[in-house]
């Protein structure tokens, strides 16, 4: 296969190759093996990979789908790859991150100490609907509030960004571990002669991170995943990491609390768990404390958990910090709490809410990508340079129409990666989502939730709207 049609664009940056054409010293591997492979070759390659999904059965509920059903992930057989030493950077960036969210989040449920010295405006977090003041006053176990977190990363000509932090019920992760299954057994030879980083321990690293944050005094933790059932987007992740870690995967009506202890319904009687990995958001998570209509969640397991007598991970109210609003100050929080410049940078972002954000917003829509502070998935979000001139002035009514709900951001140039679409290797824009870990200490695999957006020209990489999936290969040097 040879890369004669492939396109490169100087304004943008390409994973593969520099902008003189020739490939970049991480992919020498890739790029030889791919110019050493026929079309049919790379064609039966990239089917012996859609039918692995296809026979797991790894899918995902794409919201807007006319018939309404689970479809099958797109994923593309050419990996992504990084050195080493981007690798570590990224690892250091993120771990800061992570670090600074947590203690954002038991100061601000706690004295509020970066509010009142002004780094951040009060109405920016308790205006913002995650915020829980039904935590105001908790101490998370360890100061772990978040143990689970995805944070999406995008590369320009400038490197790389943080877009967004996922702190509630990050997914993503069980496409990562079936994308390097897939593509491992499909470039076996390619695989271990480039020297790839396993990530396949991930499993590992997740229960000893849960096993850490049980309650004190505990020897031998019980875990239970908790999903909102079998119509829930992600379920199949949800299967996958309860088996991947050994714990039970249980709905709200087979958990129960009693006298302050969370109990799980099983065929020999009650059993009680330790641990609650939740994949159901806040509000549906405790009908005492939070929607009462609520019929996914548990009676009483916020009062359980708030004395102590089993750990929720992630921890109620952690929305607060990954609202599009709050988000802006993340590298403020970095220099707050750690005294410390931020490793990644963030992407620069104008917040609706003040009067210069809104005006710069409403004056240069046609440049901007405009999101709800609230949304997630790619949804509720206009991209200027891409949508009509009564479709942006349709948002633009919205916008005035309650400023506190939207923020904006430049048109970025996402980096692009080769993939193989409709026999031949073109350049797709993509974006990577690394799951940290936080327990006693911070853990993250070598490896990523790499997004793809396979329609041409597309920078929509959301599973949920059709985007599609890569391994990434991190390299040992």
């Amino acid at each position: 296969m040879d890369f004669n049609d492939y396109e490169l664009d100087g304004r943008i940056y390409d994973e593969m190759f520099h902008a003189d054409g020739s490939a970049r010293s991480q992919y020498q591997g890739v790029h030889t093996a791919l110019t050493g492979t026929s079309a049919t070759d790379l064609a039966d390659i990239q089917d012996q990979v859609t039918g692995s999904f296809s026979s797991e059965g790894i899918s995902f509920k794409v919201y807007g789908d006319e018939e309404g059903d689970e479809r099958i992930i797109p994923v593309d057989c050419l990996p992504r790859v990084l050195s080493g030493s981007e690798w570590s950077e990224l690892e250091t960036g993120l771990t800061q991150r992570l670090k600074a969210l947590n203690l954002f989040l038991s100061d601000v449920y706690g004295p509020a100490r970066i509010v009142e010295d002004g780094v951040i405006p009060v109405d920016v977090v308790r205006g913002c609907p995650q915020y829980r003041i039904e935590m105001r006053g908790f101490q998370a176990p360890h100061g772990v509030w978040v143990a689970i977190c995805g944070t999406d990363l995008v590369r320009t000509n400038e490197g790389f960004k943080v877009l967004e932090d996922n702190l509630r019920v990050p997914s993503g992760v069980a496409y990562m571990l079936a994308n390097r299954k897939a593509v491992k057994a499909s470039f076996r030879r390619l695989y271990r002669s480039s020297r790839v980083q396993d990530i396949e321990h991930y499993g590992r690293v997740l229960l000893t991170t849960l096993q850490e944050l049980a309650p004190e005094g505990t020897s031998d933790p019980a875990i239970a995943l908790l999903t909102p059932g079998v119509y829930n987007s992600a379920f199949y992740e949800h299967m996958f990491l309860a088996r991947e870690i050994g714990a039970e995967l249980v709905e709200g009506r087979d958990l129960l609390v009693d006298d302050g202890v969370v109990y799980m319904r099983t065929t020999a009687g009650l059993r009680r768990v330790d641990v609650v990995y939740r994949r159901i958001d806040d509000d549906f998570l405790d009908p005492v404390v939070f929607r009462e209509d609520s019929l996914l969640g548990v009676p009483g397991i916020m009062h359980a958990y708030q004395q102590g007598n089993v750990t929720l991970a992630n921890a109620p109210g952690t929305g607060v910090a990954d609202d599009k609003s709050v988000y802006a100050y993340v590298p403020d929080m970095i220099r707050y709490y750690l005294a410390e410049e931020p490793v990644i940078a963030n992407v620069e972002t104008y917040l609706c809410r003040n009067p210069q954000g809104l005006e710069y917003t409403l004056d240069n829509l046609q440049n901007l990508v405009v999101k709800r502070v609230g949304e997630s998935g790619g949804y509720g979000m206009l991209i200027g340079p891409h949508a009509s001139p009564a479709e942006r002035h349709e948002y633009a009514e919205q916008v005035r129409a309650n400023p506190a709900d939207f923020i904006s951001q430049p048109t970025l140039a996402l980096s692009r990666a080769p993939c193989l679409i409709d026999g031949g290797i073109e350049p797709r824009h993509v974006d990577l989502r690394p799951f940290v870990l936080h327990g006693r200490k911070t853990r993250i695999v070598p490896g990523a939730f790499c997004r793809v957006a396979l329609r041409k020209g597309s920078l929509v990489v959301n599973s949920s709207q059709g985007g599609g999936g890569k391994d990434l290969w991190v390299l040992e040097n």
